[in-house]
């Protein structure tokens, strides 16, 4: 039979396989120990395995084979383990540290060592970063079964040269949500028409975590406890080759490196990684799917720019990366162009490709290694050459915001000293060096102009760090803990009043503690200097103000309270004795005023963006303990409003009717705050719910049409997209939004292509692009001159005695936004503080 015959005879068959349609070519296997199929009491491929089955599956191999272990790396926000089998033989796995001891000799470039062949590749095969990308995870049972049962001498061969770390499931709480859905919906016979309910999971879908993150974006930002959990593993063990499965479009074959070309004018991974190695592997993948009749493609898509994902964090710490893309069957059986795709079959390539990356690792071990070896030596001579000779930061008002971005500098092993002057460095001499340029460098030349993703990750913006590059550094004490970053004085107990400095990224989570505690919290409006019980202090733009007198608890009760929150949130307390304030209006004044506890709903359902609803989500649960309802658009018409005063909209395609959309709007003209971000400030000014516009494209009928090939309309087109990119932004920072800054310019980010016209009340402009506003990212020249220079990045526009919050850019994004969450807190505590002046 052709190649060609056999690829629609797989596809198109509508029987389950038997367990020799994946394991023949491995037999014999070990009488001893269980099957897949025996274990599930089920043929892989006849159902979606749920994820506490394949964890229970991989502690039987443990528990029977002399060829696995079994470690807990981590627990997800729901509670799944997350979990890696280890496995090689017996005489290795006795000696693992050992061989760990000598595995670490090659990231260390003080050490020399030679014995490239003589020590066991390190192999970290992970499955199903998104949980509606199932095949994966059921091919990592395959795998675990055929490395710790089969006796064929191919496989004794690998498991002597390597050790295999299987990462069954990288998102249980996403899969399962698949899981449910597929196995819910699955008929019998099996239903391949694609509109059946089985293949179109209901919103979010599957494809994130319990927060709809994106755990592939994850890796570099490691906002959640599986990203955290396995960077950590990762880092005890930097595994040579590390593989990153997904699936794609059903009307696709099968994908897998070498990528399309790296964006990046000049990748900071060796070219020998995404050239020499990724075509060595990619020619034993070619040979493996041959062999079964399956049809690929490579190169075409699919860069590795971003440096966050499963396929290219490895690059950058001596490994190599490995992506893999399979036509999904989404459910069991799906017609396609070219048959019906079957989820057996998808497991399958999924499995080759496995058992193929082991394979292609142990016949070049010794090249792994050397590899990585010069990576790390190459890390230290590239620093040396480099006239940025390190990086201080730092931030005198916010002590937890450089708390949160240390934190994420030794949580990818950079190292971090404190300088004399109390401000912080990083030496870019170091083994981490390429995770340092990744953090703090910036760009404005790109190779190409269409990217899969974000083209800009410089890591201190996304906390509004202030750093300088320098040509030489003074190294003090190094940092070994972020806990030890913050320091706050104990604050003695007044009989009078307390302030909470709010310039602190943690002092809107206290207030909220506070306010629910029942005490009653007023904002400043304007700077003041007080006499504190410490001496004296001047205070910013909306400083916290709590009365002792006017609480109905006790001064104790008050004081006990605050410590607390001290305690949880280490912000700065300060005792106040007298209302006469050094300088600026006294705590008497009418520009002190209490703030109203936040009531707040968030829309959720189809057509909203589950990653920006997910991250505002996460923010108030994990950051601020703060409830928030999420009213599915579903139930909106009959949702009553009246318990909110504020409501948050984020991106998303909003089918309101008129009726809905005046209950908006009237809800918001009684005195409440209404939050947009991104396109759903676009849908609040094309619905005319507020009177503000956009910055069109201004239509030129005398321009000339010039004729271009159409196999580059794709290429052309999308670059006008915009993908991710950091810019510069003025500040109002008298503005209640702008409160808590000290800088009159921050970088926010921008990933879409709305442009908010600057208001017409001159007032309600909160935030506006600079007129250099480029820090890092693509954006094209009509982009950035035409709509984004002219453009506000925040307004507010009023409606009767409420208003509207237009956030042109996403203040929350993928949880990382440290430098504008302020933004976004401040619309939600002091949204009734904004009064727009006509």
């Amino acid at each position: 039979m052709s190649k060609k015959l056999l690829v629609l005879a797989l596809l198109c068959s509508t029987t389950i396989f038997a367990q020799d349609y994946f394991l023949k070519k491995f037999e014999p296997f070990k009488k001893d120990i269980p099957s897949p199929e025996e274990f599930l009491e089920y043929g892989i491929g006849e159902h979606h395995t749920r994820h506490d089955h394949i964890v229970a599956y991989l502690e039987k191999l443990a528990e029977v084979s002399d060829r696995a272990t079994i470690y807990q790396y981590g627990k997800t926000h729901e509670g799944r383990k997350l979990v890696i089998l280890t496995i090689s033989t017996p005489e290795n796995l006795s000696n693992l540290d050992g061989l760990k001891q000598q595995h670490l000799a090659f990231t260390d470039p003080a050490k020399s060592v030679t014995n490239y062949n003589e020590v066991p590749v390190f192999i970290n095969l992970a499955y199903n970063v998104h949980g509606n990308e199932p095949s994966s995870s059921e091919a990592a049972l395959l795998s675990a079964y055929t490395f710790v049962a089969s006796e064929n001498p191919e496989i004794l061969k690998y498991i002597k040269n390597a050790v295999i770390f299987i990462d069954p499931t990288i998102n249980p709480d996403g899969r399962d949500r698949h899981t449910q859905w597929a196995n819910s919906y699955q008929g019998t016979p099996l239903v391949a028409d694609p509109q059946d309910a089985e293949h179109n999971e209901n919103w979010p879908r599957g494809r994130t975590n319990h927060y709809w993150f994106d755990l592939n974006r994850d890796w570099l930002l490691a906002i959640n406890p599986e990203s955290r959990g396995k960077l950590n593993w990762y880092h005890q063990w930097y595994p040579n080759v590390v593989t990153d499965f997904h699936e794609m479009g059903s009307q696709s074959t099968y994908f897998f490196e070498p990528m399309k070309a790296n964006g990046s004018l000049d990748p900071i991974m060796p070219k020998e990684n995404y050239e020499d190695l990724n075509n060595l592997f990619g020619d034993y993948f070619a040979k493996a799917l041959d062999s079964i009749g399956s049809l690929y493609f490579t190169k075409e898509v699919f860069d590795g720019t971003y440096p966050g994902y499963g396929s290219s964090y490895p690059d950058l710490q001596g490994g190599l990366g490995l992506l893999f893309e399979q036509a999904s069957s989404r459910g069991h059986k799906q017609t396609t162009d070219f048959g019906e795709i079957t989820f057996p079959f998808t497991i399958r390539n999924q499995f080759t490709s496995s058992i193929t990356t082991v394979k292609a690792a142990v016949e070049n071990k010794a090249m792994m290694r050397k590899y990585q070896q010069d990576f790390f030596k190459s890390a230290l001579s590239k620093a040396s050459k480099s006239k940025i000779k390190g990086y201080t930061f730092g931030d005198d008002y916010d002590q937890n915001r450089v708390k949160a971005f240390i934190d994420k500098l030794l949580l990818h092993r950079i190292e971090v000293y404190r300088s004399n002057n109390g401000s912080y460095v990083v030496p870019t001499k170091q083994p981490q060096y390429r995770m340092v340029q990744t953090m703090f460098e910036t760009y404005d030349k790109y190779r190409d102009s269409v990217y899969y993703d974000a083209s800009a990750w410089s890591v201190a913006n996304f906390y509004n760090m202030k750093y300088k590059a320098v040509p030489n550094v003074a190294l003090g004490e190094k940092i070994d803990k972020s806990t030890t970053i913050v320091s706050v004085p104990n604050f003695e107990k007044s009989e009078y009043a307390y302030i909470l400095d709010w310039d602190d990224y943690n002092t809107p989570a206290a207030l909220h503690h506070l306010q629910t505690a029942g005490l009653v919290i007023s904002s400043s409006s304007k700077p003041f200097t007080s006499q504190t019980a410490m001496g004296e202090k001047r205070f910013n733009y909306g400083a916290l103000v709590l009365p002792v007198s006017l609480q109905k608890k006790s001064s104790e009760e008050i004081y006990q309270a605050l410590k607390k929150v001290q305690d949880k949130f280490q912000i700065p307390i300060y005792a106040i004795n007298t209302g006469l304030n050094l300088k600026g209006n006294d705590l008497g004044s009418r520009s002190i005023s209490a703030i109203s506890k936040p009531k707040i709903a968030m829309l959720i359902g189809n057509g909203v963006s589950s990653y920006e609803a997910g991250e505002v989500w996460h923010l108030l649960d994990t950051r601020v303990g703060m409830p928030i309802t999420k009213i599915p658009m579903r139930n909106f018409s009959r949702s009553d409003l009246s318990d909110y005063n504020t409501l948050v909209m984020v991106s998303g395609r909003y089918d309101l009717d008129e009726k809905e959309q005046n209950k908006v709007k009237e809800w918001v003209n009684s005195g409440n705050t209404l939050i947009t971000i991104g396109t759903a400030s676009k849908w609040a000014i094309d619905k005319k719910l507020v009177d503000e516009k956009l910055i069109e494209v201004k239509k030129d009928s005398t321009k000339t049409i010039v004729r271009k090939p159409y196999v580059d309309a794709a290429e052309n087109n999308g670059k006008e997209s915009l993908g991710g990119a950091i810019f510069r932004v003025e500040l109002d920072v008298t503005h209640p939004l702008g409160f808590g800054y000290h800088d009159a310019t921050i970088p926010v980010y921008k990933n879409n292509t709305v442009w908010l016209a600057p208001s017409k009340n001159e007032y309600a402009t909160v935030a506006k692009y600079t007129q250099d506003p480029h820090i890092d990212g693509f954006i094209t020249d009509k982009n950035l001159n035409e709509f984004l220079k002219p453009a506000a990045s925040l307004i507010v526009s009023k409606i009767g005695s409420g208003r509207v919050v237009l956030f042109a850019d996403n203040p929350n994004f993928r949880g990382s936004w440290y430098g504008t969450n302020r933004l976004f807190l401040n619309a939600l505590f002091l949204g009734d503080k904004i009064n727009v002046p006509e």
